[in-house]
């Protein structure tokens, strides 16, 4: 008889455990037979002792068997999906989902909403007008086999085991455990049934995982586990001590996406995009990462990928006319100009203050139960590397009421940027690749 204490004790002497006993401390918590004290002891003993290889491949699996798992075998084609770990400005999944979805490659994606100071694919979508991420499954397949493409938040009861673990985890100091976080991550993915999955794991002042090691450490992790449960895995670290783009917050967001999918948009952020793009399509089998970075370009260029948004859009409930007509886009009503008292290069951004700004203007969320502004937001002018001039724009602010959020968004915006009389060395966009 497997007893939840011998099972803590045996982790906390650093002994690898059996499936049995994995699958006893997933089914039973989630179950409510095992207490939330116990279930924090196990996972704080997991982040002194770690698990090895196959430990963390079966705590994914069977954390993902723990409640529906979609099945996409009936849709014909090779279903593609890509994950990034969180980031300030990432809207990447808004242009590398309908890009690789006009190339052929059905992309069946679940996604989460923002917290804390990264922003969520879901809330992004939501506020382009009348748009739908609440889909039954039997829709969301549906759409997947007739356009290509469907983008919808989580099913309900979808990995219940990572929900229930990860709200312990977040007040028992156990998030930062990178078994913890790749079973928590690809359990989701495992459970969305796409045959190929992208890793985009970021690395930085405005990601979670700071340290280029462990971010490599990560990537690697998950890639083994995808692979041994039978999918196509690869994985890019890239990085995050700069946004990603211009844009950060909901509509804003949506914007710069649209100048992306027209063929124009930031240089970081097309890169990225079409980096990932080239892994899903390789995965799916269109040739050598390299051709089809090709193949991704052309679509960006000549507007095939803009019209798959476009459908996207329509096929959800949304105002397909939004990508012609940005101005139906909300934006909101107050802005305010964040201007340089000083000359010199932006040496370095601290990122993740950049995302708690646009958070206090209204677009991010403290705790779940927050209501977020989709029209707030910030823009920034200068990011690391440029060359400012006393008095000119580093940033513009934008938010649905003036007064002390307005003011403490500046505040914190001014002390995310650092300055330098030379220009500070070029950062590498694309860190690492994990095969």
């Amino acid at each position: 008889m497997i007893r939840m204490p011998d099972v803590i004790t045996k982790k906390k002497n650093g002994k690898k455990l059996t499936n049995e006993e994995i699958d006893f401390v997933v089914h039973g918590y989630v179950a409510g037979e095992i207490p939330d004290y116990q279930m924090s002891a196990f996972m704080m003993a997991v982040c002194f002792c770690g698990m090895n290889k196959a430990e963390v491949s079966h705590l994914t699996k069977a954390m993902a068997a723990s409640g529906d798992q979609v099945d996409l075998r009936s849709i014909p084609g090779f279903k593609a999906d890509k994950h990034s770990t969180g980031g300030v400005g990432d809207k990447t999944t808004l242009i590398v989902a309908p890009l690789v979805a006009s190339l052929g490659v059905k992309v069946a994606k679940m996604s989460g909403r923002g917290l804390g100071h990264t922003g969520g694919t879901i809330d992004k979508l939501e506020s382009i007008p009348g748009f739908s991420t609440a889909l039954t499954t039997d829709r969301f397949m549906e759409q997947v086999r007739q356009i290509g493409i469907a983008i919808a938040g989580q099913t309900g009861n979808l990995v219940p085991a990572d929900k229930k673990m990860y709200a312990l985890r977040d007040v028992t100091s156990t998030v930062d455990s990178i078994p913890l976080i790749a079973s928590s991550i690809m359990s989701k993915k495992l459970a969305a049934g796409s045959n190929g999955i992208v890793l985009d794991v970021k690395c930085g002042s405005g990601a979670f995982m700071k340290d280029k090691k462990d971010a490599k450490e990560l990537a690697r992790v998950m890639v083994d586990i995808g692979k041994a449960a039978g999918r196509k895995v690869s994985a890019l670290v890239t990085d995050m001590d700069v946004p990603l783009g211009y844009a950060v917050g909901n509509s804003l967001e949506v914007l710069e996406a649209i100048e992306t999918l027209s063929g124009r948009g930031p240089a970081d952020l097309r890169k990225l995009c079409l980096e990932l793009a080239a892994h899903m399509l390789a995965l799916a089998g269109k040739g050598s990462v390299d051709a089809c970075r090709k193949l991704a370009t052309t679509a960006l260029d000549d507007g095939t990928a803009l019209t798959t948004f476009g459908k996207l859009i329509a096929a959800q409930g949304g105002d397909p006319s939004a990508v012609s007509d940005t101005k139906k886009l909300i934006v909101a009503k107050y802005s305010h100009e964040l201007i340089s008292d000083v000359s010199g290069y932006v040496s370095r951004m601290d990122t993740e203050q950049v995302g708690i700004a646009a958070s206090l203007l209204g677009a991010g969320r403290m705790t779940k139960e927050d209501v977020i502004d989709l029209g707030a937001g910030l823009v920034l002018r200068k990011k690391t590397g440029d060359r400012v001039e006393k008095g000119e724009t580093l940033a513009v602010l934008y938010a649905s009421e003036e007064g002390e959020r307005m003011a403490a968004a500046l505040e914190g915006l001014r002390k995310a940027y650092h300055f330098s009389e030379k220009a500070p060395k070029k950062r590498d966009l694309i860190i690492d690749s994990v095969q």
